[in-house]
């Protein structure tokens, strides 16, 4: 018997009836889904708090309405005294014995970027043939009705004989970073406190192809300048002797890999290969690789994604090309984000990094290493009794076996759910897939699988009762 492979916690009937419930409702949830997409909640600094906080409002009064009668939103403060943005909680205890699962999601979104790019108003949701399209839709609004309607149909289906407790934790600022985040949890920590914990804002492996994410990659950002004049200077006059910050820049990024496109970092970690791998053709495909494009680095696809470092310059300031004139540059800034391996410490990390930079300075050039964000990589024990449950679950909502997955990013908050609730299992589940372009534009929702993981999670729900 594979060692994900559990006795089915609970009957033939009991499956088909849950299934069933949710069938009913969809229609209903699906209502409320595009109702929620309608309200532009973005906890970054230039969008108007007001939609937040209707958002959360929004919320509010969808998880009361799913018969969660404690349920308030909530602030945690900040380190400079201010409060961080407004998170739903809202909970139904457990019967003696039964245990508490945490459910997650964040109902904050990305901002919509250039509209120009979308087929259709990014606030308003829309049908397209069988994938709902909208800023939310996926990532991770959809999270957020998965958990009210999975709640729904175990209520409707088993009512008392469920005596599994439930809380809600319906985050307000996981885009912008989830600042409060640790306060958070320190702030309420008997409020939620459970013995498993899921959170909904992952991907499944395909469209039909329903996945357990077991590991993150960790994180860490920052900046690094290269300063070569006090000011700048006449391009003409001066230049030939020196070289400027932007080119010295470019050298500089330039070590950062190797010929085959590793990282070329010392004192970086590399984790163990995946079991599944990821075919090369796919990811050309599901990442939109151009034609010709040589695919970067050593190993397996999977194992570059989930197990290996990789780095990559995401911003860089310079003059733009509108603005620019016939000087020598005196510095340039590049942001980097470098994704960790399971196992590698962020501190560490950082530090490899800024030796590298300080130690492959161009012609001498003054480099400056400022760090940014840190957080650590995730690998979950998919032996534990909620594991199996969740992977049996998945199953028998898709009617394929789960694949047991990596992940390439990161969600540094796990980290800290684990630290403040270290006897707790973390299910990492989600609702996007390959074509869901999560912070992109056109961010859609496949409504057949929608409907699959709020029956999934019903299923988990009722099992965890009887299998944990």
């Amino acid at each position: 018997m594979p060692s994900d492979a559990i006795e089915p916690p609970l009957s033939e009937d009991e499956v088909a009836a849950l299934r069933d419930a949710v069938a009913r409702r969809f229609g209903e949830t699906v209502a409320e889904l595009s109702a929620l997409v309608a309200v532009p909640g973005i906890a970054w600094p230039a969008f108007p708090s007001a939609e937040l906080e209707r958002s959360a409002q929004e919320v509010l009064r969808l998880v009361r309405a799913a018969g969660f009668e404690d349920a308030e939103i909530l602030r945690a403060p900040l380190a400079d005294g201010t409060l961080g943005g407004p998170a739903v909680v809202a909970s139904r205890p457990a019967h003696p014995g039964q245990p508490t699962v945490l459910l997650y999601a964040h109902h904050d979104v990305q901002p919509p970027g250039d509209l120009e790019l979308w087929d259709s108003e990014p606030f308003i949701a829309t049908e397209r043939g069988d994938r709902l399209y909208g800023r939310g839709a996926a990532d991770d609004k959809a999270g957020l009705l998965v958990h009210l309607g999975a709640c729904r149909a175990v209520q409707e289906v088993l009512g008392e004989r469920s005596g599994v407790g439930v809380t809600l934790f319906i985050e307000g600022e996981e885009e912008a970073g989830s600042p409060s985040f640790r306060s958070f949890l320190d702030t309420y920590r008997d409020r939620l406190a459970a013995d498993v914990i899921v959170v909904a804002d992952s991907s499944n492996w395909s469209v039909g192809q329903p996945a357990l994410t077991t590991s993150l990659r960790g994180l860490v950002d920052g900046t690094f300048e290269v300063s070569v004049l006090e000011h700048a200077v006449h391009s003409g006059v001066f230049g030939g002797p020196v070289l400027d910050a932007p080119t010295l820049l470019a050298r500089l990024i330039a070590t950062l890999h190797d010929e085959e496109g590793n990282v070329a970092v010392a004192g970086l970690a590399a984790g163990d290969d995946p079991d599944v791998d990821y075919p090369e053709d796919q990811y050309r495909r599901d990442a939109g690789v151009l034609d010709g494009v040589r695919l970067a680095g050593s190993g397996s696809v999977a194992a570059r994604l989930w197990a290996r470092p990789a780095l990559s310059i995401i911003g860089i300031d310079v003059p733009s090309v509108a603005v620019a004139s016939n000087t020598i540059q005196p510095r340039a800034r590049a942001k980097f984000s470098l994704r960790l391996a399971p196992g590698q410490d962020p501190a560490a990390a950082m530090d490899a990094l800024r030796r590298h930079v300080e130690h492959h300075a161009p012609f001498g050039a003054r480099v400056t290493f400022t760090p940014g964000e840190q957080g650590s990589a995730y690998l979950a024990d998919t032996d534990s009794a909620a594991a199996r449950t969740v992977l049996w679950a998945l199953a028998a909502a898709w009617g394929v076996p789960a694949v047991r997955t990596g992940m390439g990013g990161s969600i540094p908050f796990i980290a800290d759910l684990k630290e403040v609730f270290p006897e707790a299992d973390v299910l990492i589940t989600g609702v996007e897939d390959p074509d869901s372009r999560a912070h992109s534009a056109n961010e859609s929702l496949h409504l057949g699988d929608f409907e699959k993981c709020i029956a999934a999670e019903a299923l988990l729900l009722a099992g965890l009762g009887r299998a944990v």
